[in-house]
């Protein structure tokens, strides 16, 4: 017999119920993943980001386009319904920075300290000190529009912080995509990206617990609390998950048990709740509780194995179609702003590129190979996005601050492969990569044979991110122990008696 809640008693699908939202939720759900599907498919021809098409995807389903259409926001995305949409969302977005965490390697930093934090510094001063000045036209233009008073000094380094961000992730994902992953280039990038991300996610923490606290006291309170936190993380959590990775077998066979599963799963929720009530973010703990995760390389890649397909093919597309939702374009209606649009993509593209690039050429890299640096880091994409995100719901920018910062995003992040192919063309990477080896007294080889000899004292880094066959790739990166080589610091002030005397200087 037909219930009230059946089809065959005249029950609309898409009327939104409280009291059982997964209807409404599973439409919104096929329509979102199958829209952004087929946006990727001529994109993907474009060598760009699936981000791309999902926030694009959200733009075109949002109050922009089709937003428009009378009763298509109350039929498919009501206001009601947004709250379980973004909740799915969010919990898809913690697991996605536990997987950061878990494929974070600090190796990457400290076999190539000096190119890393050269190029990671100037890439982050120079844009966040240019997104600081801007950040004056915008605070007193539209600083209005949020609900609660922000002080200058807090929505500056939000600003700051915006411009300064590079999307690591979305990175990796590019490098495989050109093949640039066993190149200077590439490795240079990627080392580069990883200390950028955690100075990045640093300051993002710094800025919402100003923004949640009342005082300074309150905002000692909330790092020292977060600092404990991270220590007992460290201390106390990663050897209580050694040891049962090693009760359970976990370590000795490389593959996960169900019970160390769940012990991770409890850390991830329950690390990412502690951070979000102490007033960080809950993605800050899910980030730390990736870090956490035993360190043996094969275990820790059957575990992002097993999440990562149906956290980047499921819930990704939700958070960053919500960002899409988010973004109206209709509120960029006059010159004032419009022009402080463009400001804000001419600084952030020029910022990131010549900070980027001067710090790569100050490490001994070629011109070429130090702009195409330059056009790498430059790239926002989904970490950008999750900034956005995180600073519209805290209210530090309005809506309209958000859709011009959006906008930043997807031009910077679709620009990055074309910039970086024009720049760094297949035929001079063989040509910079023979040039490197001779300087280096290397036998000779050809990028794109493949067959490139390891090395002693190499190590290598593996990054399982999506790529455009939809599968997870498991690049191996061989880092290079000579990118820090005396030969290439043509900068250093004492380069003669530095010569004569190399055991010393």
């Amino acid at each position: 017999m037909a219930t009230s809640s059946s089809v065959f008693s005249g029950r609309n699908p898409t009327e939104y119920d409280k009291s059982d939202p997964l209807v409404l939720f599973i439409i919104q759900l096929v329509i979102i993943l199958v829209f952004c599907r087929l946006l990727h498919f001529p994109l993907m021809y474009l060598r760009q980001p699936r981000v791309i098409a999902e926030v694009i995807g959200g733009v075109l389903l949002g109050p922009s386009v089709m937003g428009r259409i009378p009763h298509f926001k109350n039929a498919i995305f009501p206001t009601d319904s947004i709250p379980m949409l973004t909740l799915v969302a969010n919990l898809g977005l913690v697991f996605f920075l536990f997987l950061v965490g878990l494929e974070l390697d600090l190796s990457l930093i400290v076999k190539n300290i000096r190119t890393a934090c050269t190029v990671a510094a100037l890439s982050i001063v120079i844009p966040f000190g240019l997104g600081v000045a801007v950040s004056v036209g915008l605070y007193n233009e539209f600083s209005h529009e949020v609900d609660q008073h922000i002080s200058f000094g807090l929505f500056a380094l939000f600003v700051g912080v915006a411009m300064a961000i590079t999307a690591f992730p979305v990175l990796a994902r590019i490098l495989t995509e050109l093949k640039l992953l066993q190149t200077y280039v590439g490795i240079v990038v990627l080392s580069s990206g990883v200390s950028n991300d955690i100075i990045g996610w640093i300051l993002l923490a710094l800025t919402i617990a100003l923004t949640n606290a009342t005082s300074g006291i309150i905002v000692l309170w909330i790092f020292l609390v977060t600092i404990g936190w991270a220590v007992f993380l460290f201390f106390a959590v990663r050897p209580l998950l050694e040891f049962i990775a090693r009760k359970t077998g976990s370590l000795d066979e490389g593959e996960p048990s169900q019970t160390l599963m769940l012990s991770i799963f409890l850390v991830v929720v329950v690390s990412a709740f502690l951070t979000d009530v102490i007033g960080v973010h809950a993605i800050f703990g899910a980030f730390l509780a990736g870090m956490v995760v035993p360190k043996d390389k094969l275990l820790r890649e059957n575990i992002a194995d097993k999440m990562e397909v149906i956290i980047t093919l499921l819930f990704l597309p939700l958070y960053f179609a919500l960002s899409g939702l988010n973004t109206n374009l209709g509120l960029l209606d006059n010159g004032i702003t419009w022009g402080y649009t463009i400001l804000i993509i001419v600084v952030a593209m020029i910022s990131k590129f010549s900070g980027a690039t001067v710090g790569a050429r100050m490490n001994g890299l070629q011109l070429r190979e130090s702009c195409a640096v330059g056009a790498l880091m430059s790239c926002k994409g989904l970490v950008e996005l999750i900034v956005l995100n995180v600073g519209l719901q805290a209210n530090i920018i309005s809506q309209r601050v958000f859709t011009m910062f959006v906008v930043m995003a997807l031009i910077c992040t679709f620009v990055t492969t074309p910039l970086t192919m024009w720049i760094y063309p297949e035929s001079y990477q063989e040509q910079a990569q023979l040039l490197h080896q001779r300087n280096e007294g290397e036998p000779e080889f050809s990028q794109s044979s493949g067959a490139e000899p390891s090395r002693p004292g190499s190590a290598h880094l593996r990054f399982s991110q999506p790529v455009e066959n939809d599968f997870a790739a498991d690049a191996e990166i061989e880092l290079e122990p000579s990118l820090t080589h005396e030969k290439q610091n043509w900068y250093h002030p004492f380069q003669r008696i530095r010569q004569k005397f190399p055991r010393y200087l």
